[in-house]
């Protein structure tokens, strides 16, 4: 009597996880990839690169408090909005600023004035 070989089956067949489900357990809990990469010559640190890749869904993202890209306006509408309010608001601030102060003709008078006055 023999036995039949225990052979693994091919990815995919059987009851292994599919694409799907791999990827929505991987942005479920989130995958973090560090590594460094040093280039020396003689003992003598050249070159050093971080690698630091975290793949996550957004929300568990903002679980973790990364949320950067809400406030980066090459990537969020909502931030480019709040970029141009604060541009807006410290032009008028600005503006009002200018148009309370003396104009440029009476601080030269003032300036005139002054220079006449004998010490």
């Amino acid at each position: 009597m023999t036995t039949p070989s225990r052979m693994p089956e091919p990815f995919g067949q059987g009851q292994g996880a599919n694409l799907a489900d791999i990827l929505e357990r991987v942005l479920d809990k989130g995958v973090v990839i560090a590594g460094d990469i040093r280039i020396n010559l003689l003992d003598i640190e050249l070159l050093t690169i971080k690698l630091r890749l975290i793949v996550a869904s957004v929300d568990k993202a903002k679980e973790m408090g990364i949320d950067w890209w809400e406030s980066d306006p090459a990537l969020s509408s909502n931030a480019k909005h709040k970029e141009l309010a604060r541009e807006n608001r410290e032009l008028r601030e600005r503006l009002a600023e200018l148009e309370s102060g003396p104009t440029p003709l009476e601080r030269g008078a003032g300036r005139a004035r002054r220079e006449d006055e004998s010490p």
